[in-house]
């Protein structure tokens, strides 16, 4: 049954492996494409490439760690241990905290409100996103450094007991210490994120409440915008609400589950986000999804010429 279980987990890792990939460099290609066109790109354009370089790093250290757990079983070094731990942790960190400074951009721009604070920060957009990304510096050396401590204790302690440390996730406490740590890390943008969606809500309530005293147009820009960016954040705090879910069920039911199957189970709910995210990115942005749509006619067209080979 485990036999089963891991060869679907493995399918599974590779669809969302190859899709992501094409989804996020998809989104790079456009941006970079229409950066050489126009000598100029918008700061939401940065941010998506960032985030899409970011996500598909992801997916690629992911892929590495799981070829080193299936092909290199025995040989899995203090060294490499660290580097794989270490690079999950700074590739995820990117992707979500540069999704968050996404839904800080899109909250400042769309959302109207007369504070003070937020007229200050409205117009400073740029910088407070800049900022909120050098501020997540901090965090993921702090994540970091627990991470690779907190491995290294557990390393040498093997080394102290003479045991051999080449199956590492078959040590429950070091799992399900780096599942709590990723678990309370990841909870800190995902508060942003919601505060963000939830003055955003707030904002389109005052906003049509305002127009119920005023002339109601048939396709009012503000309301539009709103409801894109809305449409957006459900998706992303959905996502990131079920990741975040499965984080902590398997943190505190560690104990219950296959060692190895939770290791691939993780990873694949881990990439699922991003690659999931990915897809609601391009449906929500009006450049991308018509370069989607060009490409996917361009692909019709593509499949209509081919004439069939004659048995």
């Amino acid at each position: 049954m485990g036999g089963v279980l891991l060869g679907i987990f493995i399918v599974i890792l590779s669809v969302e492996f190859i899709t992501g990939n094409v989804v996020n460099g998809f989104i790079a290609l456009v941006n970079c494409m229409d950066w050489v066109k126009r000598r100029k790109m918008s700061s939401v354009d940065r941010i998506l490439t960032a985030l899409a370089i970011s996500r598909i790093s992801l997916f690629w250290s992911v892929a590495i760690h799981i070829l080193l757990l299936l092909t290199h079983p025995g040989r899995m070094t203090a060294k490499i241990i660290k580097i794989a731990n270490t690079a999950w942790v700074v590739t995820s960190h990117f992707s979500i905290w540069l999704s968050t400074g996404l839904s800080l951009f899109y909250f400042l721009k769309i959302a109207n409100f007369s504070n003070s604070i937020f007229l200050y920060l409205k117009w400073r957009v740029k910088k407070v996103v800049s900022v909120t990304l050098l501020v997540s510096l901090v965090l993921l050396f702090l994540n970091t450094v627990m991470v690779i401590t907190h491995t290294d204790v557990w390393i040498d302690g093997h080394k102290r007991n003479g045991t051999h440390f080449s199956k590492w996730w078959n040590s429950t406490h070091l799992c399900k210490f780096l599942l709590l740590i990723n678990c309370t890390f990841t909870l800190i943008p995902f508060t942003v994120s919601l505060t963000a969606f939830l003055l955003l809500i707030f904002s389109l309530w005052r906003h049509l409440k305002r127009m119920q005293y005023g002339v109601k147009a048939s396709s009012d820009a503000s309301t539009m915008a709103h409801m894109t960016a809305l449409r957006t954040g459900i998706a992303f705090l959905l996502l990131y609400t079920v990741f975040l879910l499965f984080l902590f069920i398997h943190a505190w039911s560690y104990d219950l589950l296959e060692k190895q199957l939770i290791i691939f189970l993780s990873l694949a709910t881990g990439i699922a986000f991003p690659s999931g995210h990915s897809f609601v990115l391009i449906l929500g942005n009006c450049k991308l999804r018509q370069a989607s749509l060009s490409v996917l006619w361009w692909l019709k067209c593509r499949s209509k010429d081919v004439k069939p080979l004659v048995s």
